[in-house]
């Protein structure tokens, strides 16, 4: 098994909303992964819509981040550098569904999509009750209008493939999911947005500018912390540039 790290652009934005109590702007990452086993090509969230600048996404969305991209880092041409192309994509896994994690789904139409259910439900109603899309937070409704795809919603810990463990992280949205992959060698655990950066992760943690619930979001994370504790694993953070810097990236892999 084979677990590519795929680049896919940056955010910038205020820090205070990152990483509580601090100021200025802040990179973030946008990072998407790719597993290879023998039988399946998985992908772990899909980024954001290359036309999100252009009206893909409401002016709330792009007045608070502004998304970089070059055209290499168009989700495709990340799973190009892995000798994938989005065709090949049988199994795709939200971690939530704000817009910089399910914008590249359009590109999957025949995948199947796990996806964690509270999310989902939360997502779907709030994009659909008031047409006004300064109402619908983080959810961009272009996204979540997609069409095509075979949709399972999850809201416990479950396995995946052999070595592809899903967990239930919730806080940050209703329901929050990440991975954990037991490679050959080691194992890697994908929080996604349960914890941005290791600044957030400590110890001590250090909130984020906002949660959809604090109790769960401080019980995720030390859900996470234990998870690490028992597997030895690393964690790769989601939106941390630091810790990206320091990360094999496509084609280069994890194994």
């Amino acid at each position: 098994m084979k677990l590519f790290v795929l680049y896919t652009g940056y955010l910038e934005t205020d820090s205070g909303g990152i990483i509580a109590g601090s100021s200025g702007q802040i990179r973030l990452p946008i990072l998407c992964f790719l597993i290879q086993t023998d039988q399946h090509n998985v992908l772990f969230d899909t980024g954001c819509h290359p036309n999100a600048m252009a009206g893909r996404w409401s002016p709330k969305i792009t007045g608070s981040f502004r998304l970089v991209q070059q055209p290499q880092e168009r989700l495709e041409n990340q799973l190009a550098l892995c000798g994938v192309s989005p065709e090949q994509i049988d199994t795709v896994v939200l971690s939530h569904m704000h817009f910089d994690h399910t914008g590249g789904l359009y590109l999957f139409p025949e995948a199947k999509v796990y996806a964690p259910k509270a999310d989902f439900t939360a997502a779907q109603v709030r994009v659909r009750i008031n047409p006004d899309p300064f109402t619908h937070g983080g959810y961009c409704k272009a996204d979540l209008d997609q069409s095509g795809n075979v949709y399972t919603l999850l809201d416990t810990d479950f396995s995946l493939l052999p070595g592809i463990d899903v967990v239930q992280l919730p806080g940050h949205t209703p329901g929050l999911m990440g991975l954990i992959v037991h490679l050959k060698n080691q194992v890697i655990l994908l929080p996604q947005d349960c914890v941005y950066t290791s600044a957030n992760y400590g110890p001590p943690v250090r909130r984020t500018g906002s949660a959809f619930c604090w109790t769960s979001y401080h019980a995720s994370i030390e859900k996470l912390r234990r998870l690490q504790q028992q597997t030895g694993g690393r964690i790769i953070f989601s939106h941390d540039f630091t810790d990206f810097l320091s990360l094999k990236r496509a084609p280069e892999f994890y194994q």
